[in-house]
């Protein structure tokens, strides 16, 4: 026998014991080992331990019982199929008993039976088996009328199938749906209410056959508005409804006609508790069937906003009346008359809030009705800001934030684009809404609600970003609103916060010149967060604080406020944060990140403080956990142009960031290498010579490929220093210029380390005297190429060539007298018998740059040495030659342009290569030096178009494109004829050509551009494949770079692009390779540059695509090709980003194909690519599930598996309290993650209270017990070494380094017992 089966049998024994404490904690004990993964029963254990644990089920302790029904869950994944079929029975039949206990217990056990079942998804069939076994007799217990608890109990247990479980009961569908029809007509609200949720689940899984018995049923249920009817049916008809449109929505959309006027009838009744539900079922369709639900908007939009403003027990004229008389000694008082008209048995408020939240799925589901939803909504939207109630207030908010995001201008540069003031826009009509939301907002700013004070801070915060700017003339009453939070001490610190986060994202947003006035006033409670004891309170206000200094007084303009009053205040405040030693590590890298930007901006303005200042920056340099924020602050102060004094720290602050190049923290090297950079530009000549041999001996090191960033920086600070200290690099050009060369032959290098070469070298070169002399720079640069054997071996990569050439141009550039010389050298070395392949490439490509700077000289003798090379063996060759031609002819078009124009109607064989030359040549060039050319060109560029080759119409296309730059009023209407004329080569060319004409940078071409669009745009109807792939291309390069020229075209384009991501089967054939038969799609090209097209428009033209139709396509693309979902996954990423709402309404459907997806499985004996395919198509789609998972909706309601009946919340909103019909008390957090159980009754708990401030809570049960609980929170910790680690929230742990007191948070998602740090 095993140890693990020995210690399991020990503990089957002790649960017999007479001693219920034996029981109890041998049960614990078997729970603890159940949950270990490493746990393996074999046959006999397994028989026993199910047995025991039924049998402890009807043991006669309450608490034995309890942990044995917990102990099922981990159970359930350890036993096999048939001992959980055992499980099942034994409950069924304890769910029948005569004993009120044993069947709540039975009834808990099945649904920890059914939570812990695998999803049918994951190839198990138990939860189908067990499914099945359950239901028949669930379906019993819900038909017998006679007990109300077993019913309950059932139908809860049906409820909690359905939802998880749904798909794989499909056979049951039809009995469930007849046998919970009736249960609408119970008269039992809580036997209704389950029906409606099991209702509800049943609709989202059942056939739509069955769905639409389900919706006629209902349909034919609802009475006509006015006849004699029990109110509590039409409630729970009306809420069935609500529930079928939350979970299947998508399905009710044929359905809506019939049904949506009868709700809108019923919602005209006397009864709150209808409307509310009628409300609350028109918010499920509007989330799910925006499009359906069209022709209903304006009747369920005059419905919400006669019911947003539907409070009969309040007036609020008498309210406003008084306003105006109202003094600050007055709050108090209107408060409690505000209390005097609260009414326990007002339920007018539920019928408001549901309003709201209807207004709030109204905007967010049709963004194409933004216009009339300022005109109509926002205006009672702003009116209602004054509402009583706390809750309905907080959805008041909620919805016109929904209204702001909606209004939100694309972010990018396309926002340069928009035009927010023209008339009837969106924007402008916003603008005109601001004073009247300032104004509502003005007492709620001063509300003793904390809630209603966060509520105006978030509004006015995504205001202020839709619309920046438009707060400044209101900025009295904002300051005022601040001031009031940041000085209010007595509430939570959360308001502090918030207000400060608000102020920081004004300053941001608003100009300078509006704070102007307020800053004596806003300036003291600033400073005072700046001091106050909590670390969060303090960090923000730091931050404010660098803000205000950053925005009153910027270094790229005069000032205006002159900082005198308010530096000295400000200084001192931030310098007692800077010295404090024992403060959390974010106030300490937040007050030396202040007091840099305090210093760069105003310290010529600080006077004798400067110094000490600047010295107490120093040793926080010195310190490790600080030194990276002073590095940061350092280089502030360098960079600014006040031209500070900072001789004082320089001989010691060198060294030390010196020291810092060797550390391997790399944020502190790069940090270290802007700051060292700063320095020297603006210190220069003052710093101390050996100090900057120690930081230049630090360099060598770092220029090398293995972090290009850092060599970049590197490379810059050595160009910087060489112009500044040119004696300081004499000791180490010798090692830094190795290292620079071994870094140029680098084929990965980015063109900003190249840019940065190129200035150092002609730093080097440009000094007087020079640091290195040419000849030998020259000389040195070229050696890898010249040194390189003739017959090849592991020869340069083509880049390299590149990087040297453009190298060799920068010091010809440098040194204008070499040109020349070097010029012709090249030249020799190009027409050398005895050069290199390599050596040649290189003499090209130089050429090619330096030409234009040694001027027509050696141009002459050019003409045969590329002309030769054209026809060399090499490739390489012939294309470094073939650029070279174009670049150097760009220089001297009279003398190269012919020449070239006769060798390509010459040379048919080289005509590519000639091609090639003559786009560089036209790309190259001035435009007005071209035109004498422009009709020859032009020939000879249409007479090719027909050709063969599709690499060589590329370049035709391109240099087209280049010619028509040349004169674009002329040349571009010429598109026209050959649209119409042309062959279908010449077509699709001429679309290419256009292409070329879009850059994405203005240029003056656009407007005339914009008016030929439209035709171009009706290729998109060409018969050939080619021309419409062209077409597809043209227009992605339209969308990506200028979406305005295509914007207005967009409702004729749309329905041509949506064609062409249609699979046409005339397209598809098959091709017989010897034994086997292929199939080829020629429409897939087509296809994808389409879903390609689709792409771009979400980025730029979202607010001209119909969603729901957009979503169409991209679900067809779903399950189309490989390349083609490859793109859809990607698509539905940014989509359900961009508009979560319309995603979430159809998000069943859309997660089908994800889900065939990660369960393909490759044919056995493929090879291998179709592997790698079928694992990248799956990475992919779980990336989208991913995106999908951000959407707030999706994943984060949490099933409670019983009916609540009480809320509380402890310690300030972090935990929340929950009882009901499970008969305990639960600990949740704020996310809804249980935490554990407070308290297990006898009967249903109705109301759980905590005592104020403190740790206690009371429970009352149906029973009429009252329990009092002390609830204590143990220390949960690890420490290894410098590494300490604590539980926070009591579901996430921090892990700290002690040192350097650096933090990181690991969310858990559930509650963390243990912690314990290991050393790996």
């Amino acid at each position: 026998m095993s140890t693990a089966a020995f210690h399991i049998s020990s503990l089957l024994e002790k649960m017999t014991s007479s001693d219920k404490d034996f029981r109890f904690m041998a049960t614990s004990d078997l729970m603890s080992e159940l949950q270990k993964d490493s746990i393996q029963l074999d046959e006999d254990s397994e028989r026993k331990v199910v047995k025991m644990l039924l049998r402890l089920l009807e043991d006669k302790n309450g608490e034995v019982q309890n942990l044995a029904v917990k102990c099922l869950g981990p159970l359930v994944g350890k036993v096999k199929e048939y001992q959980v079929e055992t499980i099942v029975d034994t409950l069924c039949a304890n769910m029948r008993s005569d004993k009120e206990q044993l069947r709540d217990i039975a009834g808990i056990g099945l649904k920890t039976v059914l939570s812990e079942l695998p999803p049918a998804a994951t190839g198990s069939g138990l939860a189908t088996n067990v499914c099945r076994k359950i239901t028949g007799q669930l379906t019993s217990a819900i038909a017998q009328q006679e007990d109300v608890a077993v019913q309950l109990e059932a139908l809860d247990i049906l409820s909690d199938m359905l939802s998880r479980l749904g798909a794989p009961l499909g056979a049951f569908h039809a009995s469930l749906l007849h046998c919970l029809l009736p249960q609408l007509s119970s008269p039992r609200l809580a036997v209704r209410k389950r029906a409606v949720g099991a209702l509800g689940h049943l609709a989202a899984a059942c056939s739509t056959d069955l769905f639409v018995e389900l919706a006629d049923h209902l349909l034919d249920r609802l009475p006509a508005p006015r006849a004699p009817t029990s109110p509590a049916a039409i409630r729970t008809l009306i809420q069935c409804l609500g529930s079928v449109g939350r979970q299947a929505g998508h399905r009710l959309g044929a359905h809506l006609d019939r049904l949506v006027p009868l709700v809108e009838d019923f919602c005209n009744l006397d009864d709150d508790e209808l409307r509310e539900s009628c409300l609350q079922a028109f918010e499920a369709f509007l989330r799910k069937c925006p499009k359906e639900m069209g022709p209903h908007m304006p009747n369920v939009t005059s419905l919400c906003l006669q019911y947003i403003k539907h409070d009969p027990n309040y007036n609020y004229d008498s309210d406003e009346d008084e306003e105006q008389m109202e003094t600050e000694d007055s709050e108090f008082s209107e408060q409690e008359s505000e209390d005097e008209y609260s009414d326990d048995d007002d339920m007018s408020w539920k019928v408001r809030r549901a309003a709201a939240k209807c207004i709030a799925a109204l905007i967010s589901s049709r963004p194409d009705l933004l216009p009339d939803f300022h005109r109509t909504l926002a205006p009672v939207l702003i009116r209602r800001f004054k509402e009583r109630e706390e809750n309905v207030k907080a959805d008041v908010f909620t919805a016109y934030i929904v209204l702001l995001r909606q209004t939100r201008p694309p972010k990018g540069w396309l926002e340069a684009m928009e035009e927010p003031t023209q008339t009837g826009s969106n924007l402008h009509m916003l603008r005109g809404q601001v004073p009247l939301v300032v104004k509502a907002l003005q007492r709620q700013l001063k509300d003793r609600s904390i809630r209603a004070r966060q509520g105006c801070f978030s509004l006015l915060t995504e205001l202020a970003g839709v619309l920046p700017g438009s707060l400044a003339e209101h900025m009295p009453v904002l300051v005022s609103g601040i001031i009031f939070s940041l000085a209010d001490r007595s509430s939570s610190s959360t308001i502090r916060m918030d207000a400060l986060a608000f102020l920081q994202g004004l300053l941001g947003t608003e100009p300078a010149e509006a704070f102007h006035p307020h800053l004596p006033t806003l300036l003291p409670p600033v400073m005072a967060c700046v001091a106050d004891p909590f670390y969060k309170i303090a960090a923000e206000a730091l931050v404010v604080l660098q803000e205000l200094v950053q925005s009153l007084w910027p270094l790229d303009r005069p000032r205006i406020l002159d900082p005198e009053p308010y530096v000295g205040e400000m200084s001192v405040v931030t310098l007692a944060r800077l010295r404090a030693t024992d403060l959390d590590q974010e106030v300490k890298e937040r007050a030396i990140s202040c007091m840099g930007h305090l210093v760069g901006h105003l310290g010529d303005r600080l006077g004798d403080d400067l110094e000490p200042i600047l010295l107490l920056l120093l040793d926080r340099l010195r310190n490790e956990i600080t030194r990276l924020p002073a590095v940061k602050a350092l280089t502030l102060v360098a960079v600014s142009p006040l031209q500070l004094d900072l001789q004082p720290i320089l001989a010691e602050a060198l060294p030390i960031l010196a020291s810092f190049l060797r550390k391997n923290q790399r944020a502190l090297r790069l940090a270290t290498l802007a700051a060292l950079d700063a320095l020297a530009q603006s210190q220069g000549l003052s710093l101390p010579p050996s100090a900057v041999q120690a930081v230049l001996a630090e360099l060598p090191a770092l220029v090398n490929e293995s972090d290009m960033h850092v060599a970049q920086l590197a490379v810059d600070f050595l160009a910087t220093v060489t112009q500044a200290q040119p004696a300081s690099l004499v000791e180490v050009s010798g090692p830094v210029l190795s290292e620079l060369l071994r870094l140029l032959r680098s084929p990965l290098l980015p063109a900003g380390v190249l840019a940065a070469a190129e200035g150092f070298l002609q730093a080097l070169v440009g000094t007087r005297p020079p640091c290195v002399d040419y000849a030998k720079l020259i000389s040195l640069l070229t050696a890898p190429v010249y040194e390189q054997a003739v017959d090849g071996g592991p020869g340069l990569h083509k880049q390299v060539f590149h990087s040297l050439a453009r190298c060799v141009a920068a010091l010809s550039a440098a040194c204008p007298q070499e040109a020349a010389s070097t010029a012709n050298r090249l030249v020799c070395d190009a027409r050398s018998p005895h050069s290199s392949m390599g050596v040649k490439v290189l003499a090209f490509l130089s050429l090619a740059e330096v030409g234009q700077v040694a001027g027509p000289g050696p141009q002459r003798e050019l003409k045969a040495v590329l002309l030769e090379a054209l026809g060399s063996p090499s490739e390489d060759v012939r294309a470094a030659a073939s650029y070279a031609l174009g670049r150097v002819g760009a220089g001297s078009l009279p003398d190269f342009l012919p020449f070239l124009l006769e060798q390509i109607e010459a040379e048919p064989r080289r005509q590519y290569l000639l091609l090639h030359s003559l786009r560089e040549a036209l790309g190259a060039a001035q435009p007005d030096s071209l035109k004498p050319y422009a009709e020859d060109v032009w020939a000879l560029l249409f007479r090719r178009c027909e050709g063969a080759e599709e690499g060589t119409r590329g370049v035709v296309a391109e240099c087209i494109g280049k010619l028509v730059l040349v004169n674009p009023s002329f040349l571009l209407p010429r598109f026209r004829k050959q649209l119409a004329a042309g062959r279908p080569h010449t077509r699709s060319t001429v679309i290419t050509a256009v292409k070329f004409l879009i850059s994405d940078q203005p240029h003056p071409i656009d407007p005339l551009l914009k008016s030929f669009i439209g035709e171009f745009m009706e290729s998109l109807q060409d018969p050939d494949l080619n021309v419409r792939r062209a077409t597809l291309a043209f227009f992605n390069s339209a969308v990506h770079n200028k979406p305005s020229l295509v914007r207005d075209l967009l409702d004729d384009i749309l329905p041509l692009l949506y064609q062409e991501t249609k699979i046409r089967r005339d397209l598809i054939r098959e091709v017989e390779m010897g034994p086997f038969k292929h199939t080829v799609d020629d429409g897939l090209d087509v296809r994808k540059a389409a879903f390609e097209c689709m792409y771009s428009l979400l980025e730029s033209c979202l607010g001209q695509l119909d969603i729901c139709e957009f979503l169409n396509h991209v679900e067809d693309g779903l399950k189309d090709h490989y390349d083609i979902r490859m793109l859809t996954f990607i698509m539905l990423a940014r989509l359900a980003t961009l508009c979560p709402a319309p995603v979430l309404q159809r998000v069943d459907r859309l997660i089908e194909p994800l889900r065939a997806t990660c369960t393909a499985k490759v044919k056995a004996g493929s090879v291998k690519q179709e592997f790698e395919k079928q694992d990248e198509l799956k990475r992919s789609a779980m990336r989208a599930v991913a995106a999908l998972l951000t959407i707030p909706e999706i994943g984060k309601d949490r099933a409670l598996n019983f009916d609540p009946c009480c809320i509380s919340y402890f310690t300030k909103g972090e935990y929340i309290l929950l009882g009901g019909s499970d008969k305990q008390v639960s600990l949740f957090t704020k996310d809804g993650v249980q935490l554990g159980t407070v308290g297990e009754q006898n009967s249903w708990v109705w109301t759980c209270q905590v005592k104020p401030d403190s740790n206690y809570v009371v429970v009352g049960c149906q029973d009429g017990t009252i329990s009092f609980y002390q609830l204590i929170f143990s220390t949960v910790h690890g420490l290894y070494k410098d590494r300490y680690a604590y539980r926070d929230s009591m579901t996430d742990v921090i892990v700290q380094h002690l040192i350097t007191e650096q933090k990181v948070q690991i969310k858990c998602k559930e509650t963390t017992k243990k912690i314990a740090i290991y050393r790996n």
